[in-house]
């Protein structure tokens, strides 16, 4: 089995003490020679510029790939192709593109007035000002979709409009990815699909995000987080569930992992490693 190309995502810092910990992140995780990392975006687009500065700040000091997400939430078409005309000065042109949350309290997603109405128009004007585009996917249905074929039909469009390849939310069993690639294609869906992998860091916040996004949590890993007090024990569950997830997505052809890293590295790097993912150096520019 070759190595397999692995990818993180980290989330912009909100403070001092944060920076700090995304840039520890960035250099724990960087000897892993990640294909691409990528900075997400805020619900309702609130860390946009703590984004861009997350993003050129990534840029300027390693020599790592990088992708900024961009959403639809809370933007003009102007505004938000000015964004990415931003990034691309800075010198990035891939993108994640999604449709975004709306703010907290605020309800469902309803689109501005003069912006895209949807994942699929971002997309589709992002692939023509040339950008590298990354969509999200969903293998188990989204909540606001009416059935998983929707879902996939929804994927099918934004790789018509222009979108290289997919991220998955995150899942906990091997066959729930299995299913849906082999679903996908049968759609006619033929660009890769890469696997999103959320290691399991916090158990609250895991089973607050999988209630958030229609995941469904097996209840061997219900008994065995929901029993477990000890940290060393809840990090050695930790890495043993994701490292055996990982290992069967190989085992059944798959290339590339993407991982949800929390700008917590430690246990992202020990899962590669139990994956036989040797550290490469890789040369940077420090301030």
């Amino acid at each position: 089995m070759s190595r397999p190309s692995v990818s993180f995502e980290f989330f912009p810092p909100k403070s001092l003490q944060a920076s700090f910990r995304l840039w520890d992140c960035v250099q724990t995780l960087a000897p892993l020679d990640p294909s691409f990392v990528s900075v997400t975006y805020g619900a309702g687009g609130t860390t946009r510029q703590l984004t861009h500065d997350a993003v050129d700040a990534i840029v300027k000091t390693t020599d790592l790939p990088v992708a900024a997400h961009l959403t639809c939430v809370d933007a003009t078409r102007a505004e938000t192709l000015e964004i990415a005309a931003g990034y691309k000065a800075a010198g990035v042109t891939h993108i994640v593109a999604l449709r975004g949350d709306p703010p907290k309290g605020t309800g469902g997603f309803a689109p501005h007035a003069d912006g895209f109405q949807s994942s699929i128009e971002l997309t589709s004007a992002l692939a023509d000002e040339g950008f590298d585009v990354t969509v999200g996917a969903y293998p188990e249905c989204h909540p606001d979709a009416a059935s998983q074929q929707a879902c996939i039909n929804h994927l099918k469009a934004k790789i018509d409009a222009g979108a290289t390849r997919a991220i998955t939310q995150f899942f906990f069993e091997s066959d729930t990815f299995l299913r849906f690639r082999d679903a996908c294609a049968d759609a006619g869906i033929t660009a890769p699909i890469l696997p999103g992998i959320l290691p399991i860091e916090n158990w609250a916040g895991v089973q607050k995000f999988a209630a958030g996004c229609g995941t469904a949590i097996p209840q061997i890993l219900k008994d065995a987080f929901g029993n477990a007090t000890d940290p060393d024990v809840i990090n050695l569950l930790a890495t043993a569930q994701a490292t055996e997830l990982c290992d069967e997505l190989l085992t059944e052809g798959v290339n590339h992992l993407h991982f949800y890293t929390l700008n917590k590295p430690e246990l992202t790097r020990d899962i590669c490693h139990a994956l036989g993912m040797e550290p490469a150096l890789r040369l940077q520019n420090v301030a």
